[in-house]
């Protein structure tokens, strides 16, 4: 199966899970599954958010930003860079935030 990110419409997802500003985002959704090529303007989250039945890659393609690990795990706070990953396993919590002065643009697996 063919995802073309290049011509699907992104939409705007205000204060997402809890985040500032918004998450601009073209989602593809298979049942409990999604892959998405997201976008974080500077000073814009992701809200800090527990995955109870799947787990969650982010794999950042441009821009520079912070993830923040599971803190009741122990897990700290991690500056992001393009060619990194950030793997939040199913039971964990995490956030995402653009620290940096441009977009910061990622591709985000989740899996149920």
């Amino acid at each position: 199966m063919l995802i073309d990110f290049n011509n699907m419409e992104e939409k705007a997802l205000p204060n997402f899970k809890g985040g500032e500003k918004q998450y601009d985002v073209k989602m593809f959704d298979h049942e409990s599954n999604k892959i998405m090529h997201g976008r974080l303007v500077p000073g814009a989250s992701i809200g800090y958010h527990k995955h109870e039945d799947n787990c969650e890659i982010i794999y950042i393609l441009s821009g520079h930003g912070t993830c923040i690990g599971d803190k009741e795990k122990g897990e700290e706070a991690i500056p992001v860079n393009p060619g990194e990953a950030h793997y939040c396993p199913k039971g964990f919590s995490h956030s995402l935030v653009n620290t940096g002065d441009e977009d910061l643009i990622f591709f985000a697996v989740v899996a149920g």
